[in-house]
This record gives structure tokens, sequence and C-alpha cells, in this order.
């Protein structure tokens, strides 16, 4: 890949006062999602599942794992699961909360056998499976799947009642964190997020759709409600196959997400620590989480958008705001501030960090100069982008097993089929290099076959030569032994008249 041209790259390390004002912007790109899990989990179950200081605290104790198996080498902030709401809930009615945490930690141990899997099997086969022409509709749809939850915050989904008040907060908060981003200089540029938010926040309050009541109410420091195995619970496998098959499903959104960063800041994450290491953080992180009563981990859109649009990377940021992740689940007053935040002002920032994300993907495209006139590329990528983002799903249901493929994770695995088994169309080159290399091969057919031919007449030639040389040999010697045999009867006849003359 090319060179990063980040404001801080992966390894870099901020001053201090650029450190914290980066890292809590990073915690508050991530918070909206992370603590809506718990909220939405405890509503599909109807009863308290998850709370929310526990998703905060096993959020940062899990990026922070993650950093230590990916060796600081990955920017990523590792956030409450949305995949396994439906089965921690399903999971919870069936088996109780031990049926639920045992389930996550199954879920952990998934990702770290595949991990080995990986490392043992080796990691060629990675970018086979994942062309250029998989990886861009599958980062586009990360983001425009996303999408949705950002209208809906904002409160433009169709049916709901139009809220002047949100518009106003939602469209404060976009504008205030687009033009910081494209206008201002020095530090203020990589903070826009945190510039929007706070002042839609304050605008909100002007407007008064801020309640107060929850932050009053709440306490300076509060313990969060753990929940540990053999002391509060005993692992049940109640429910096992309600919750461990989505791991299949969530591996393809791990790829998905760091294929997304690793071409944000052109360094090749599933290379370099590696897949099996991120898998393996993820794992580890996933099974604490359950560990400690908290929903299962996974990489984070929010996080890919930020790191691109701020060109911050750097990993001690993330450190930190996984550090002060861990902090806010022990400050309940601050918990509740930061819950305040109307949906308005999160949704008005959410449009660019969404959308961020699917232009990325639209530029991987057009940096590889994907051929669109190919038949090829044509299916693969609008089949995904189709079952991606039209809602598509396969449901698998067999007593207690329960597996549910849908969005992104049907859409790369439709997309890896397709690419691998429908024949590529060769190009003009290609083909031109065909007619190039079957023309060589006849030349050198043909110049074989000459020299065969040259070797056999040259070889004729040779056996034609020893053959008249054996024949006058033999002439010679024929002609030596005639005369021999003349020559034996004059000494005779010589010796007879030399007798006489005696």
């Amino acid at each position: 890949m090319q060179e990063s041209k980040m404001v801080l790259d992966v390894n870099e390390k901020p001053t201090i006062g650029k450190w914290i004002v980066l890292a809590i912007q990073h915690v508050f790109a991530m918070f909206g999602a992370t603590i809506l899990v718990p909220i939405l989990v405890n509503s599909t179950a109807g009863e308290t599942v998850l709370t929310i200081p526990v998703a905060l605290a096993t959020s940062g104790i899990g990026t922070l794992i993650y950093i230590l198996c990916t060796k600081g080498k990955s920017p990523v902030y590792l956030g409450s699961s949305f995949a396994f709401i439906a089965p921690l809930a399903a999971a919870y009615l069936k088996g109780g909360v031990a049926g639920a945490m045992t389930g996550t930690m199954v879920v952990g141990l998934i990702y770290v056998v595949v991990a080995i899997i990986i490392k043992i099997a080796g990691k060629g086969w990675i970018h086979k499976l994942l062309p250029p022409v998989v990886i861009g509709p599958m980062i586009m749809i990360i983001g425009l799947g996303l999408a949705p939850n950002a209208i809906s915050q904002i409160g433009l989904s169709t049916g709901t009642q139009l809220d002047w008040k949100g518009i106003v907060v939602a469209l404060v908060s976009f504008l205030v964190t687009a033009i910081v981003m494209t206008k201002a200089k020095g530090f203020l540029k990589i903070i826009p997020f945190l510039v929007g938010i706070v002042t839609g926040y304050i605008v909100s309050i002007c407007l008064g759709m801020v309640d107060f009541a929850p932050i009053g109410e709440a306490g300076f420091f509060s313990m969060p409600e753990f929940i540990i195995p053999f002391k509060d619970y005993v692992p049940s496998f109640a429910a096992i196959l309600t919750i461990a098959p989505i791991a299949l499903v969530t591996m393809a959104e791990h790829i998905g997400d760091h294929t997304a960063l690793s071409a944000i800041i052109k360094k090749d994450l599933l290379t370099n620590p590696g897949l099996d290491r991120t898998l393996l953080g993820d794992g580890i992180a996933t099974f604490v989480a359950g560990a400690l009563g908290g929903p299962a981990n996974t990489t984070y859109g929010e996080n890919t958008s930020v790191v691109g649009m701020t060109k911050v990377a750097s990993v001690w940021v993330i450190g930190l705001a996984a550090i002060i992740a861990i902090g806010l689940a022990f400050l309940g007053k601050f918990t509740a501030i930061v819950s305040s935040i109307p949906d308005p002002v999160l949704g008005g920032v959410s449009l660019l960090l969404y959308g961020f994300i699917a232009v990325n993907g639209l530029k991987v495209l057009i940096q590889n100069q994907l051929d669109f006139e190919d038949p090829k590329n044509v299916v693969v990528a609008s089949s995904m982008l189709v079952l991606g983002l039209g809602g598509a799903a396969i449901s698998i249901v067999n007593g207690d097993l329960s597996l549910t493929i849908s969005g992104m994770s049907l859409a790369a695995v439709v997309g890896i089929l397709l690419n691998l088994f429908i024949p590529a169309n060769k190009t003009e080159e290609e083909l031109k290099a065909e007619e190039q290399k079957k023309a060589l091969k006849k030349k050198q057919k043909q110049e074989k076959k000459d020299e065969k031919k040259s070797q056999k007449e040259l070889k004729n030639r040779e056996d034609k030569l020893n053959k008249d040389k054996k024949s006058k040999e033999k002439d010679t010697k024929t002609k030596q032994k005639e005369k021999s045999a003349e020559d034996k009867p004059k000494e005779g006849k010589n010796k007879g008249k030399e007798k006489l003359k005696v």
C-alpha cells in the first residue's frame, strides 16, 4: 500500500493536551452506539440483561486487550456489537443471565480458535478472497448500511412527525462539523466531531431539548454491576446454539472493518499485524466482556470514520479513549451528562461519519481502476450492493439453532463466492499476451523440431562417414591380405633358386 498521509500515524504520540482532547472526541464518537446496545437488548428481552456502565467498561477493557494482541499496530476501538442484540435477548429468555453470558464467552473462544487456524494455515488466501471488486462494495455497505440510523436520530424517517427543533439541532451539528473539518486550521481541524457535538448540545439546551433530571439523580461515583461466572451464576450451555453461530457473521464484519481501515491509513492490517492477531484481540475482548457481564465486542464503523476524517490514527489516542471509557463507567454523573445528548446532535454528526465510509469504498474502486466494462465486475459489485442495502436476510432455524445472515455479512459471502466461481473475461492486453505466448511457444516448438532434424541429419552424416571409413579400412585390409598371399609363393621360389646355386 501507499504511504499514509496521517496527521498522527499509528505509532505517533501527541502532546498531552492534544492527546486528551483527541481521546475525548473518540469516546464521544463511540459512546452513542456503545450504550445503545444494552438499551436495545433490555428492550427486546423485556428485562435488564445488560447495564450501560458495564458495557462502557468492557468496551474500554476490550480495546486495551486488542491493542496488546495487535502489538499497537492497528488503530481500532472495540464497542458493543449490534449483531448480538436479538441473540442475546433470545439467549437470556432461554437460559437466563447464565445462558446469555456463557454464549458470549463461547463466541470469543470461537474467534480465538479461528485465529489459531489462520496462524497455522497462513494469510496468503486473504487477498485472493478479498480483491478490490469485493472490498470496495463491502466498505460502501458498511457506511450506507448505517445511514438509516443517522436519519432516524435526526427525525427524518418515513412516518415520523417532523420536529423543527430536532432538525435545527441536527443542521447546526452537521454544519459546524463540516465547516471545522474543511475550513479550520491547526489543532481545531482534527477535532471537528467534538466541536460539532458540543455546539449541537449547547443549541439543544437553549431549545429546551435536554432533560437534566437523570443528571441530578445520578451519583458522582458508582460501581458498575459486573456479573462474574461462578460468583453470580454457574455457566450454562442451554442457549449456546442461539448465540454462538453469530460469530461466523461478525467475523465477516471484522474483516470488512479492518479492510476499510486499511484503505484509509494505507497499511494492510490483514497482513500486519495480521488477521490472526486482530481476531485474537477481538475474541479475547469478547470473552472478557462476557465474563464481566457485558455485550460482545466488535470493531466500529464510527472508529473508521473518525480516523479517516481527522487523519488521526494514533493507537495512543485510542488507548487513552479506552481508559476514559473505563473511567466513565465509574462516573455516574458524567455518564448521565453524555447520555443526555439528544439524538439529533449525534444524527447530524453521523451524516458525515457514515457517508465518509461509503465514499472511501468508492475510492477503493477508483484507485484500483476497476473496469466496469467487464461483466464479472458488474455482477459482483451490483449483487453485493443490492443484497447489502436492500434488507436481504437468510435465516436458519432448527430447534435451538438460530442463525441469520444479513446486510454486509450476506453481501460479503455472496460477493466472495461470485468472484471465485465466475470466470474472468480476458482484457485485450491479456488476449494479446496470450497470442504472443502461443506464437512464442509455436516458434520454440518449430525451433526444437528443426534442431532435432539438424541433429538427426548430422548423425546420419557421421554414420555415413564412419561407414565409409570402415569400408575403406576393410578394403585396405583385403588388399593387404591379397598382396601378402601373392608375395609368399615368390619368396618360396626364390629360396629354391638360392639352394640350386649353392
